[in-house]
Parts: C-alpha cells; sequence; structure tokens
C-alpha cells in the first residue's frame, strides 16, 4: 500500500507527527510520511502484542523451533519500534517481516494444521501495508505458492483448492486496494503542491526544492540560480479585460515558460502574477541569457488577442553558507529594483558579503572608508 518513494532519512523532520497534528508537517510529502510513519508503527506494535504469547504456547507444546521463529519475529518488531522511536527510520525497511511472517505462518500450518493456516491471511494482507508496492506483491506470490505446497501436503485436495484460492483471492484484493490508495495519495498530493489554474508548484514545496539545490551546493560545488519573474501592470489587465482573461494570461503565461524550460527544472507561482524558476546547474550569466529569452518570449506576441504584456526578472546564484529565505530575498530585492528601473529588463541579484571577512594582510583598514 505505502510507495516509500521518499527516502526515510527525510522521516527525521517529522519524528513527532501524528495522524492529528499532521496538517503541522512543513510539506505534503511529509505530512504523508508521518502517517506512514503511524501506520508502520502501529501495525508491527500489534503483530508483536498478538504473537508474543504464541511463543510460550508453542514451547510448552515442545514446538521449539516454532517457538524459536516467533521469537525472532517478535523480536524484529520490538527493532522496527525502537528505530522509529528512537531515530526515525525503518529498521531493514521492513524486509524481515515477510520472511519471518512466511516462515512462521508455513511451518505452524505444517505442524498445527488449520491453527496455523488462520494467521496466513493477516499476514499476506499486511505486506501492502509494510512495502512497497512491488515487492509486496513478489512476497506475497511466493507466500501463497509456499502455503499453495504446505496445503497439498497436510490437508485433502478439497481443502487444499479452498485454502489457495482463498489465500489468493485475499491477497489479490488487497493489492488492487493498495493499488488504488496509492494512486489516490498521488493525486492527493499533486492537488496540495501544485496551483490548481496554472499547473504550477505552489508555495509549499518552496523550501524543500530551494534547500535541496543549497545542500547540492554546499556537498558537491554544483551551482544552481533562481529567477523570479513578474507580469508588469498585472492589475490593468484585470481591471480592462476581466479577471477570466487575466487567468487566461496567466495560463499562456505558464505554458510559454515552459516550452524554454528543461525537463529538471522546476517552476513555481508564489503569488498571483508572480512566477519563480529553480535552474538546477546552471550559473548566473546562463540564467542571465535564458531569463532574457524568456521575456522575449513574453512581450514578442501578444496574449490572447490583443492584451500584450511584459515581465520584470531577477536572477540570482545560490552561494555558499546561505539559508533558502536569503537566496530569496536576494533575487526579490533585485527584481524590486527591475520594477523601479522601469520594468521589462532582467537584474541579477548581488552576491552576498561574508561575514567578518578579515582585512588583506598588513593593510590597516582606512577609517574613513571602512
Amino acid at each position: 500500500m505505502l510507495s516509500w518513494n521518499v527516502s526515510w532519512n527525510d522521516q527525521e523532520k517529522v519524528l513527532n507527527i501524528t495522524p492529528s497534528d499532521s496538517s503541522l508537517a512543513p510539506t505534503p510529502t511529509l505530512a504523508v510520511l508521518g502517517f506512514k510513519r503511524q501506520l508502520v508503527y502501529h501495525l508491527h506494535f500489534w503483530a508483536f502484542v498478538a504473537v508474543a504469547p504464541l511463543v510460550l504456547v508453542q514451547w510448552k507444546q515442545d514446538h521449539y523451533v516454532l517457538s524459536g521463529l516467533l521469537l525472532l519475529f517478535c523480536l524484529n518488531a520490538l527493532l522496527v519500534l525502537a528505530f522509529l522511536r528512537l531515530r526515525g527510520r525503518y529498521f531493514l525497511k521492513g524486509r524481515l517481516f515477510p520472511l519471518l511472517a512466511v516462515v512462521c505462518a508455513a511451518y505452524s500450518t505444517s505442524i498445527n494444521g488449520h491453527a496455523g493456516l488462520y494467521w496466513a491471511y493477516p499476514a499476506a494482507a499486511a505486506l501492502f501495508f509494510l512495502l512497497p508496492l512491488n515487492e509486496a506483491t513478489v512476497s506475497n506470490v511466493i507466500f501463497v505458492l509456499i502455503m499453495a505446497v504446505v496445503s497439498f501436503v497436510k490437508f485433502p485436495e478439497a481443502d487444499f483448492w479452498r485454502i489457495t484460492f482463498s489465500l489468493g483471492l485475499t491477497c489479490l484484493f488487497a493489492g488492487i486496494f493498495a493499488w488504488l490508495v496509492g494512486k489516490l495519495q498521488q493525486e492527493l498530493t499533486r492537488l496540495a503542491t501544485t496551483d490548481p489554474l496554472t499547473g504550477c508548484l505552489n508555495r509549499s514545496q518552496l523550501s524543500d526544492v530551494l534547500n535541496s539545490q543549497i545542500q547540492m551546493r554546499e556537498r558537491y560545488d554544483r551551482i544552481s540560480s533562481l529567477v523570479l519573474l513578474d507580469l508588469d501592470y498585472f492589475k490593468s489587465i484585470n481591471d480592462q479585460w476581466g479577471h477570466l482573461a487575466g487567468d487566461k494570461v496567466l495560463k499562456e503565461m505558464a505554458l510559454r515558460l515552459r516550452k524554454r524550460l528543461r525537463e529538471n527544472d522546476k517552476l513555481f507561482r508564489i503569488g498571483g502574477e508572480e512566477f519563480m524558476i529553480v535552474l538546477p546547474e546552471t550559473g548566473e550569466h546562463d540564467a542571465h541569457t535564458l531569463t532574457h529569452q524568456l521575456l522575449a518570449g513574453i512581450s514578442d506576441k501578444p496574449f490572447l488577442d490583443n492584451i500584450s504584456v511584459s515581465a520584470s526578472a531577477s536572477v540570482a546564484e545560490v552561494s555558499r553558507g546561505e539559508t533558502w529565505s536569503v537566496w530569496l530575498n536576494r533575487a526579490d530585492q533585485a527584481l524590486y529594483e527591475a520594477k523601479s528601473r522601469g520594468r521589462n529588463q532582467v537584474i541579477n541579484a548581488g552576491r552576498p558579503e561574508p561575514a567578518n571577512s578579515p582585512e588583506p594582510d598588513g593593510e590597516i583598514p582606512d577609517p574613513i572608508t571602512s
């Protein structure tokens, strides 16, 4: 059911998020991770509660091997709970659960008959909640095959067919449900992270995207730039042609921008008529050239029938040691300057001055100019 597309290292950001307060998560992605963490936590907790007494039951019945396997299952559950609680990580990404569940259910069925078989059904369904859909599907196919072999050996032929088909259908229904829920999750995330009018990313993803570019700069010295672009006198378009026309201009604006951007570039709508573009692996000079081309593509061809539009823009290359808010603020200040200079132009943001920069050796600062 759960597609772990985001690294479990990101769980460190949501360690204290529970389903009741997941709305406080900084992004929709982290909110989803918060719910996933709680789901995994509770499934392992209640699996431990249900299986732990069976360790003693099987031991008293002289089933020492099964008792040992169930003990390993409980220890794995405890490790998962401890890692989630203390480190915010999924112990071995949950891959011990299907292995131990298959072995325990199959072996228990072989020695206990129907009493062991009953545990196969919740175990098969649980796999879709604990593993990615592809892994859960493969695990359950193997699970059903093993249980079919055990049932063929242990039970009459009529029971063998009932067990095989009922367990197979349980896995099929659980898999379909998991697939549909995964699709729903993706759609809800898309709706929460995109602007409904233009289809651009919205502000909910802004800090994550900028922080990722800052990390690439700090760790690997890979540059990136952001562009702020604001339509000039957009209010007059709404006043003269109406808000419907203004919406059409914004949608066309987003389409024109996308045509000039690469697949890994990120286009945001961060205000009424203000857009932001994140350009990975792009320095200030190349970003400036691209932005000039974008402005020309906006102003050269009228929007709709006869609505002429221009835009002002700023370019800021990420610098070492700055936060995403400082980076964005530099671009914002440059955009303000572009508008104050007459609009329809691009201004490059100034580089941040290093704090406490040392004076050159052997020189004494001039008290008048310093």
